[in-house]
């Protein structure tokens, strides 16, 4: 996808309130997609950066819940999915890593991490998965988001 394509999805991809019972739904309908496609991915859902949900399935490890911060750090940074950005600085003919000036021990701009963005009101958390390739997890995510969204 181009970075006008990500853009777009991430517009597509509002919610109308985001409540803590929602951060559940969400987090389950993540799961129950995994599930379906034999993935075992973790699952990190915060509203204004408190943890509301977060679970790793069976086949995932600590090495994950590294992954699942350092993708929600950028998007608390720049209200922008952690792909997009990669892509961005990528399109500019750098990386995050070596152009961002942030850690890249706490900052991965590689897919997975996407804006809970409020209709109106702008980002107030993030949905994250890691556990796969950093296209694989953005995929999920996008895929739990818009299931969720269409209930």
């Amino acid at each position: 996808m181009n970075l006008q394509q990500l853009e777009n999805v991430e517009k597509e991809l509002q919610f109308e309130t985001f409540t803590n019972e929602d951060a559940l739904n969400l987090g389950m309908t993540l799961i129950n997609y995994a599930k379906e496609n034999n993935e075992a991915v973790a699952i990190h859902i915060e509203r204004n950066r408190v943890p509301l949900f977060t679970h790793l399935m069976d086949g995932t490890s600590e090495e994950n819940v590294l992954w699942l911060y350092r993708k929600k750090r950028v998007v608390d940074h720049y209200n922008r999915s952690s792909h997009y950005i990669g892509a961005r600085f990528e399109q500019q003919g750098t990386t995050h890593d070596e152009s961002s000036l942030l850690p890249s021990s706490d900052y991965q701009a590689v897919g997975g991490s996407f804006p809970i963005r409020i209709k109106d009101v702008g980002v107030i958390g993030t949905v994250t998965v890691a556990g796969l390739t950093g296209q694989l997890d953005h995929d999920y995510v996008v895929e739990g988001v818009r299931r969720f969204l269409s209930k």
